[in-house]
């Protein structure tokens, strides 16, 4: 069987295979973490530029709105104009749904591994 290293590790096996090693565990989840926190960059990034030219707000408070909001801590910027109150509202709806599916990502792999170890075939 001829498979890719990155494959072992993305792929899951079926409920007829053998649990995965430890060492394959472990790269799953340094593979869905490093996702996570691209996807998690991503987002901040569009937080940080929506929130400086729609608000409009300094860089760094930019930052710091956005990661809070991001985070499900809230806001902390007083936003004075339409279209940053726009964003700000779509942003956050935004981020609880980024927040959630990243904890997805993470849980991914242990959440697999419990299930598939319980419900193993023995041949």
């Amino acid at each position: 069987m001829n498979t890719s290293p990155i494959k072992n590790f993305v792929s899951y096996e079926s409920k007829k295979q053998a649990l995965a090693s430890s060492r394959v565990f472990y790269k799953r989840i340094a593979w869905n973490f490093t996702i996570s926190s691209i996807i998690l960059c991503l987002c901040l990034l569009i937080g940080v530029i929506g929130y400086h030219y729609l608000a409009p707000a300094d860089w760094i408070d930019a930052l710091h709105n956005a990661s809070m909001i991001l985070s499900g801590m809230g806001p902390v910027i007083e936003i004075k104009t339409s279209s940053g109150k726009l964003f700000s509202s779509f942003y956050a709806l935004f981020s609880g749904i980024v927040f959630i599916t990243n904890i997805g990502i993470i849980l991914a792999p242990a959440i697999h591994r419990l299930y598939h170890a319980l419900h193993i075939e023995e041949n």
